[in-house]
């Protein structure tokens, strides 16, 4: 604003909720706008204007009627907002005139009006806003440099700051005290002795600029918050609209992705100082459409760790400026770069034609089926995203707005490490050659499926459509099946503690809705539910088998052995099934039960996955991790030969060590051991004293178990650092012995 020395406008607003430091923090509209201006080169003022604000809801809290004065009845008449700002616009354009003036700027005595109300509330109505909006003064930072003695801006005050000079404080109605005030201390600060000059513009930034972060760019810690519960479509341009009337770092926003490279509803925002990050926070849970979003601290580390990158190939690919990205998933293998231009067509040209597409590839030059494309403007883009779901070859294509932070993230996961988290390296613990928890075969009719369950369906949610039929379900009695890819197939089976339980929760809960979907519930046998989980199937044509054609589901002792002779699990080998061995009659010599047969590929192929949840209380998120290691230990111990004991002394070595064992609930997925021994930093503990729960899928369960060298240490861990944020999550610590 070229001329904002000669012509301020001091503007004052409040909504129909908290108001001071707290406004715009509960959503509210704005009621209430007032202004006047100041004329800097003749040091006088104009003439004073109160406008009130006809809001789409039309109730006050208590706090705002104390505060302003006002009532429904007041403002059911006023104009709406949009109105109010024409009239805005035309009043001080027509006092500038006489004035002889052609530009101003904005003053306030907090950004709050500016960044926290009137953007948001623009932002989510549509309207836009004035240039003269995006840019104006701080009336107490401006108060600082003259007098710095009268303490930090942000603890100032009006009637602090009027009192520090001399001046009288003003009686009048709410927003009329304060723009007169404001007023007042602008012409005494012109004045001698101080002759201060009004120079600190602080502006709003139009949009937001995508770019790229290097993993060696410092990131303050206190200019990153986490965003969780987002919409999976949501782009960097719609969290920046959530966040809008505040500066984010070019490049500041990352969606966090999944152990399977899909949106988990999270980013991370880095904003341009800690004022604008602070300001952020006070938006939690605020909404975006019809969900409202949680805001946490982060940290650079975390910010780093998503956005940052070293790829010179994604380097190249995001030098272009102001492009719109677009990422598409489960594109065939064999898909070549003509292939994809040919599917997106003529009417959403790609930047550049095949320079504009990188394909992601596996680091041993595999493709994975995603592929990222840049498009001059957003209209090219939105042609783009009309082919999501369309078929290209024999598979149908998935698009989503995405950003140059997740083309990073993206490149990063490929190329650096498999999409399936690992465990640690070595050693490794032998598994029980039989599913844990799976139970002995019966014709016992103790139990039910649930079928038709919402993929999205968690323990939780079975938990919840089970009402109070869940004190009757068995121990570890909760499977959820899986495919063949890991993913839910909408069925699972649920142990009760009796035949006539499993009747009552057939009869009560069937076709009851789950998430806008009804669920079908049949009571069945325990030997019904374990054929399915061991791949067969259950219909209406009765139940078959599974493919491996086992004839029964509780094997003696003995097994029969394949050729290959019993080995220690590898790595990958964790993340299969374990499968069970077409039994023998019982010879003289036993093969260890415990003795793991590599799986053979045809029978691998047909088994399906299961999730398990372990025995009330513990937490229902721990969904499906392997038996801990001292139960391996103990069921290893307990078998009386030979083999068992070298068992039982390659699972000890991963086992903590001796002491006090903590169970740490709620980690975030992605969890790491130095983020734990980090979370616990002057507790003594050591990287061999935390095992961390994985799920089948690879993932972190969300669980991990920690010893430490004493009860009493280990009891004041529990005291003094349950419930504590960990990247942005409580955790919840409970003491095991």
């Amino acid at each position: 604003m070229a001329s904002h020395s000669d012509t301020l406008v001091v503007f004052f607003g409040a909504t129909a909720g908290a108001n001071g430091g707290k406004l715009g923090s509960d959503e509210r509209e704005i009621i209430l706008l007032v202004w006047q201006i100041v004329d800097l080169r003749e040091k006088k003022v104009g003439k004073l204007h109160r406008c009130l604000v006809k809001p789409d809801t039309l109730e006050l809290t208590d706090q705002c009627k104390e505060d302003t004065g006002l009532t429904t009845e007041d403002i059911i008449n006023a104009e709406p907002l949009d109105k109010v700002l024409q009239q805005f616009q035309q009043l001080v354009a027509s006092e500038l005139k006489c004035l002889e003036r052609s530009s101003y700027t904005l003053c306030v005595n907090s950004p709050h009006i500016i960044r926290q109300a009137l953007h948001p509330e623009a932002s989510k109505k549509n309207l836009v806003l004035p240039e003269c909006f995006f840019s104006f003064v701080d009336v107490t930072k401006e108060f600082e440099k003259c007098c710095p003695s009268a303490g930090p801006a942000n603890k100032l005050e009006l009637s602090t700051m009027l009192e520090h000079v001399g001046l009288p404080a003003v009686t009048e109605l709410t927003g009329v005290r304060e723009v007169q005030s404001m007023a007042q201390l602008i012409l005494c600060i012109l004045a001698e002795p101080y002759n201060h000059i009004f120079s600190s513009v602080e502006t709003v930034k139009y949009k937001f600029d995508s770019g790229t972060c290097s993993k060696t760019e410092p990131v303050d810690s206190e200019t990153v918050i986490r965003a969780r519960g987002l919409p999976w479509q949501s782009s960097d341009q719609d969290i920046a609209r959530f966040f809008k009337g505040l500066n984010i770092a070019k490049g500041g926003v990352a969606l966090c992705l999944n152990a399977q490279g899909r949106r988990n509803g999270e980013a991370l925002v880095r904003f341009i100082n800690s004022e604008h990050r602070d300001l952020a926070l006070e938006r939690h849970k605020h909404h975006m459409g019809t969900r409202y979003i949680e805001v946490y601290k982060a940290t650079g580390e975390e910010f780093l760790k998503i956005a940052g990158g070293t790829s010179n190939e994604v380097t190249q690919f995001l030098s272009k400026e102001n492009q719109v990205i677009i990422r598409m998933r489960g594109l065939p293998f064999t898909a070549t770069p003509q292939e994809v231009l040919d599917f997106l067509g003529p009417e959403s040209p790609v930047t550049d034609g095949a320079e504009g597409l990188l394909f992601v590839k596996y680091p041993d030059g595999r493709p994975t089926g995603d592929a990222f494309v840049l498009f001059s403007c957003d209209e090219y883009a939105q042609n783009a995203m009309k082919k999501h779901r369309q078929i290209l070859g024999k598979r149908y294509i998935e698009l989503f707005r995405s950003t140059a932070a997740e083309v990073q993230q993206v490149l990063n996961r490929y190329l650096s490490t498999p999409l399936i988290s690992t465990l640690p390296p070595s050693p490794i613990v032998p598994v029980l050659a039989t599913p844990p928890y799976l139970p002995t075969a019966s014709n016992t009719r103790d139990c039910v499926r649930l079928r038709g369950l919402p993929y999205t369906a968690g323990i939780e949610d079975i938990l919840e459509f089970m009402g109070e039929h869940t004190a009757d379900i068995k121990p570890h009695g909760v499977h959820m099946v899986l495919n063949q890819q890991g993913r839910p197939s909408g069925d699972a089976f649920i142990q009760m503690k009796s035949p006539d339980k499993a009747f009552m929760v057939a009869q009560k809960c069937h076709k009851k809705t789950m998430k806008d979907r009804y669920v079908e519930v049949f009571q069945c046998s325990t030997e019904e539910m374990s054929i399915v989980l061991m791949g067969g199937t259950l219909n209406r044509s009765g139940l078959s088998p599974p493919p491996c054609k086992l004839p029964c589901l509780s094997p003696p002792t003995a097994y029969a052995a394949f050729p290959t002779p019993p080995a220690i699990l590898s790595e990958a080998a964790l993340y299969q099934p374990p499968l069970l061995a077409t039994p023998r009659p019982h010879q003289a010599t036993h093969t260890p039960a415990l003795a793991y047969y590599p799986p053979q590929p045809h029978l691998y192929m047909n088994m399906n996955y299961t999730a398990y949840y372990p025995s009330p209380p513990v937490s229902p998120s721990t969904v499906g991790y392997f038996t801990s290691p001292q139960a391996v230990a103990a069921a290893v111990a307990a078998q009386p030969h030979p083999a068992a004991a070298a068992a039982a002394a390659a699972a000890s070595s991963v086992l903590p060590q001796p002491g006090a064992l903590v169970r740490m609930q709620g980690l975030p997925y992605n969890t790491g051991v130095k983020d734990i021994l980090s979370f616990f930093q002057g507790y003594q503990l050591q990287p061999d004293a935390i095992l961390i729960l994985y799920n089948f899928s690879g993932q972190c369960s969300g669980e991990a178990l920690i010893t430490f060298p004493s009860e009493e240490m280990a009891r004041r861990a529990v005291a003094e650092r349950s419930n504590h944020a960990f990247y942005g999550q409580q955790v919840h610590l409970l003491f095991c012995n």
